[in-house]
């Protein structure tokens, strides 16, 4: 993913030193990526458009651009680029099915390219003041790699990473590219076949789109209260990273050329295992707590004990005081809701209540907030995440709020696995009650018909086989069958549950606005509603683990080089998920209305988890930190 920055008479060359904004000066510089990786740094002003940039792409790149489609997250761009600001990152899709990866992007490279790119050999995307730290670490790494300190590669995992260091040698941040994840062009270690924007491990989170959920996870971190380490979105430039012999053209690559690339940069924490290597019991109360109520806001899918790191407070063996340090955020705020991966939800310490001081933390919570927020610092980030951050945030304040622990609201978020075939969380049966409810009052709004020039990538049912959207199933099955989910087991199970996940495409050329306040639901007053019934079979913590604990061996200091991949094989890919509720094919009216009877219909929900728990013995669910 080699950046060139782009002069001709379409465009000037950009030049770190007389950095602009774009508000006073009409003129913002981006940096476009093809879907196979490669990446053009470009300046433009008030006369561009999507056709002069790829223009300037085909010009510098020799890569075609018909059938194609110039994205910035959601939106496809055309004529209008008043929405994107500076240092954006803007990706080029092509639109036919057929793709391969190993299109050769003749991009140039070198010593030449570094030189006529005066923005520095790091340069960090926004200008947040969330980003202070960050810029420290940076002056760090430009003064150790100006003396020859050179950054050391991550080899365990999936995915390309690397440890940059300072001046004395000492690793002080890891830097993961967004062309090296798994399954992208350059990927390092041979799991390569998908182009950026195309699913990735999750099928909700695509490839190349791991990098700034690492920064969503830090920037939702407030008063750095769950402990994430400084995170951010960096073009960076050095001759370690990899582009593949494909990717580059028919010459081989050679690695002593400079190669700039977009990746995330997290700041290294010096710490002594991982929560794998350590008796969990010693845990502090409040570091589960506060690692719980981020996964819970993120809902993250991948939250096991080799990405929480465990730093010894006073030195004394295995069992003095510890700090807990959570990375790896790469696979949250997926595109539609799924099964969530908690390792901490056995544990004992998600059992005990929340604290005076959690509860403040929670209540202050807005999900519009911070839906806007991260619109703001990571304008790029897809409309389906942030509405997947709105709802798992309003549940975690009412759970907690009715007087759920950390643990009920985990394992209500969690599916069942019986008989080989998942089951609905009980969250999601809520969800799809609200749906249906909305649905019974003639108050949908009509659906948006489909733009075939900007359709991007067949993600919703190219392996499904169905003819028909998840959207259309869940409706027509929940009116004939209503609230009669088959939770005892496989029989009786309807399409619904056996469609692939799948991720709705927003057809909008502009992103929608959540035009909503947050209100707490009612606490009284309440019909308990049928809900009951679908939540009558539902039982507590009987979970079979989808995550295996890889017992091969782990980085030198326990860091991944890829979210889920430091302990799991390297032949096994997370398992693909089943898809019940779909947030994004919702209207902006649409989604505030079942905003509503979602939260009214949570405290039946609360009620039956309740009762459900007191009426049985829990079952403790397994962890993966446990081999057999």
């Amino acid at each position: 993913m080699a950046v060139a920055v782009f002069k001709s008479p379409l465009g000037g060359e950009y030049h770190g030193s007389s950095r602009m904004e774009g508000k006073s000066t009409g003129r913002r510089r981006v940096f476009v990526q093809t879907d196979n990786g490669c990446v053009l740094g470009m300046e433009l002003d008030r006369s561009d458009n999507a056709h002069t940039v790829k223009r300037r792409l085909q010009i510098a790149l020799n890569v075609p651009t018909e059938e194609s489609s110039l994205t910035f997250g959601d939106v496809v761009l055309k004529n209008d680029l008043s929405a994107i600001r500076n240092d954006s990152p803007l990706l080029l899709t092509r639109n036919f099915m057929h793709r391969s990866s190993s299109t050769p992007c003749l991009s140039p490279t070198g010593r030449d390219v570094q030189q006529r790119d005066q923005s520095g050999p790091i340069e960090i995307l926004g200008n947040s003041s969330h980003f202070a730290k960050t810029k420290q670490l940076v002056k760090e790494i430009v003064k150790a790699v100006k003396i020859g300190v050179d950054p050391l590669p991550v080899h365990s995992g999936l995915g390309g990473a690397y440890y940059f260091r300072n001046n004395r040698g000492e690793s002080v941040a890891i830097v993961k590219p967004t062309d090296e994840e798994p399954f992208a062009p350059n990927n390092p270690k041979g799991f390569v076949g998908k182009a950026l924007g195309q699913p990735g491990l999750k099928r909700s989170v695509r490839v190349g789109e791991t990098g700034f959920r690492e920064v969503a996870a830090y920037l939702l971190d407030y008063d750095h209260f769950a402990n994430v380490p400084a995170t951010a979105l960096v073009k960076i430039t050095h001759s370690i990273f990899n582009i593949n012999d494909g990717v580059n053209g028919d010459k081989p690559f050679s690695k002593k050329k400079l190669v700039s690339k977009i990746a995330s940069l997290q700041q290294f924490i010096p710490h002594d295992f991982d929560a794998s290597d350590h008796g969990t019991s010693s845990f502090p109360v409040a570091a589960v707590h506060r690692i719980g109520i981020l996964d819970i806001r993120i809902f993250n899918t991948d939250r096991h004990a080799g990405n929480l790191l465990v730093r010894k407070l006073d030195g004394v063996g295995m069992f003095g005081q510890v700090e807990l340090i959570p990375i790896d955020h790469g696979l949250c705020l997926p595109e539609t809701l799924e099964d969530p991966y908690f390792e901490w939800i056995h544990w004992p310490q998600a059992s005990i209540p929340f604290s005076d001081d959690e509860l403040k933390y929670i209540e202050k919570l807005d999900p519009v907030r911070d839906s806007d927020m991260l619109k703001s610092e990571l304008p790029m980030i897809r409309e389906a995440c942030l509405r997947v951050l709105v709802l798992s945030t309003i549940f975690l304040k009412e759970a907690a709020a009715y007087g759920l622990c950390l643990a009920e609201i985990g394992e209500m978020m969690s599916r069942e696995f019986r008989r080989g075939e998942e089951e609905p969380s009980e969250l999601e049966v809520v969800c799809l009650e609200a749906r249906q409810l909305i649905a019974e009052r003639g108050i949908l709004s009509p659906k948006a018909e489909v733009d075939e020039e900007e359709f991007q990538f067949d993600i919703d049912y190219e392996d499904a086989g169905y003819g028909f959207s998840p959207k259309m199933a869940s409706e027509d099955f929940v009116s004939r069958n209503p609230f009669q989910f088959p939770f005892g087991g496989g029989n009786g199970r309807t399409q619904l549950f056996k469609l692939d996940e799948s991720i709705e495409e927003e057809e909008s050329e502009e992103e929608e606005d959540t035009n909503f306040n947050y209100v707490p639901a009612p606490a009284k007053n309440v019909a308990e509603s049928k809900l009951s019934m679908s939540l009558k079979n539902i039982s507590l913590g009987d979970k079979n683990q989808k995550h295996p604990y890889f017992s091969g061996t782990k980085p030198e200091n326990a860091y991944l080089a890829n979210s889920s991949s430091g302990h799991r094989s390297a032949n096994e890919q997370l398992p693909v998920s089943s898809s019940f509720v779909k947030l994004a094919d919702m209207g902006e009216e649409e989604w505030r209305l079942f905003l509503e009877k979602f939260q009214e219909l949570l405290y039946p929900a609360f009620a039956k988890r309740k009762s459900v728990a007191l009426g049985q013995r829990q079952i403790q669910r397994l962890g993966t930190s446990c081999q057999f």
